[in-house]
């Protein structure tokens, strides 16, 4: 194995075997867990994605923290199969914007299902897609298929989309807006953004803060009582 696969996987050279090493875990007390917890979940539930973004940029430092944040999540076997791109640059966002409008007009105008278009109509969207030139920063996900010497991956949507999560949660705690979209198909990202075959295109975040006056719908979210199950 490379030096690169020894340190992904940790893998001792000698027998092939996994190396383990303690953990450092501190356990919180009662009071302290449920009080992070609290502060976590109140949090969160501010969390709102957003289609109007202010062009102020963000700070570089912000953001690789985000996604350093999103690249700890856990993997299929550790493979960390996620590629996460930066784009900043005003050309390549409008480039962007310009190949997903194209798609999002098939979309709207002639592939969405009418219930699909019905769903949708309360929130006022269309194949116009502004966000992604405004915004001062897109992050682009993609899913690696297969690694190092074609190795394949597994489990990959699953460690993409749990990745994701943590990627949205760094950026709401850290002050930013986010929204998640997903033109369909998402071929062109990968092409405009020169990635590798291996890599497909899985979520485009565009990042920023809210527009002054921005509004989003009003909402209710599932109570607690609604998702949760016990048995």
């Amino acid at each position: 194995m490379s030096a690169i696969g020894t340190l992904l996987y940790g893998i001792n050279r000698d027998n092939g075997e996994m190396a383990f090493v303690p953990l450092p875990f501190v356990r919180p007390s009662p009071e302290v867990q449920l009080a992070e917890a609290r502060q976590f979940a109140a949090r969160l539930a501010t969390r709102r994605t957003v289609r109007h973004f202010s062009p102020d940029p963000v700070p570089d430092e912000v953001l690789d923290l985000a996604i350093a944040a999103a690249a700890s999540a856990p993997s299929g076997a550790h493979q960390q199969p996620w590629t996460f791109v930066l784009v900043t640059d005003p050309a390549v966002k409008s480039q962007i914007r310009a190949a997903a409008e194209q798609e999002e007009r098939e979309n709207y105008e002639r592939r969405f299902p009418d219930e699909w278009l019905q769903a949708l109509a309360p929130f006022g969207t269309d194949w116009h897609k502004e966000f992604l030139d405004q915004a001062p920063a897109l992050i682009v996900v993609f899913a690696q298929q297969y690694g190092e010497n074609k190795r394949k991956h597994y489990y990959v949507q699953e460690s993409v989309g749990i990745a994701c999560g943590f990627l949205l949660a760094a950026l709401h705690w850290s002050g930013l807006a986010t929204l998640t979209h997903t033109p369909s198909p998402m071929g062109f990202l990968r092409e405009i953004l020169g990635r590798p075959e291996n890599e497909r295109p899985f979520l485009l975040i565009p990042v920023g803060y809210p527009a002054e006056g921005c509004e989003v719908p009003d909402l209710r979210r599932k109570s607690l009582d609604e998702v949760r199950v016990r048995r």
